[in-house]
């Protein structure tokens, strides 16, 4: 992670920890989600809900493991050598691309992260849609 902050209407790039995985995401606000359920709250995900024209893996899909669980919809995909979530096909968004904040290449300091209630999902989903 280098100093640089991130700023809104940008593109930034990030990806896992040994580099084998690359992606560049649209930053179109700074707002970005907090969840607490039990996937992203073990992991420390921070939420950028990205239209799929605003994402791109530029390296490393084949070096991407996908997990499932509960409902099957969420697609958490990491990398199979260092074992770092990088992003998701998630349930509240399933035709968008969620990225992990935590792997951007630039500083979070500028990010707005407002807390989401994930432990009872299906009460407050409709607030982040």
């Amino acid at each position: 992670m280098t100093e640089t902050p991130l700023s809104p209407q940008a593109w930034a790039t990030g990806g896992c920890h040994c580099g084998t995985v690359r992606f560049k995401v649209w930053i179109e606000s700074l707002e970005v989600i907090e969840c607490n359920c039990s996937m992203c709250l073990k992991k420390g995900f921070i939420n950028i809900i990205s239209k799929p024209e605003h994402f791109e893996l530029t390296q490393g899909e084949e070096n991407l493991a996908t997990y499932q669980f509960n409902t099957m919809v969420a697609e958490h995909r990491f990398c199979k050598t260092c074992g770092i979530h990088t992003h998701t096909r998630p349930r509240s968004h399933p035709d968008a691309y969620d990225v992990n904040a935590r792997c951007l290449d630039a500083s979070m300091t500028t990010l707005n992260i407002t807390p989401f209630d994930g432990q009872n999902w299906e009460a407050n989903v409709k607030s982040i849609q």
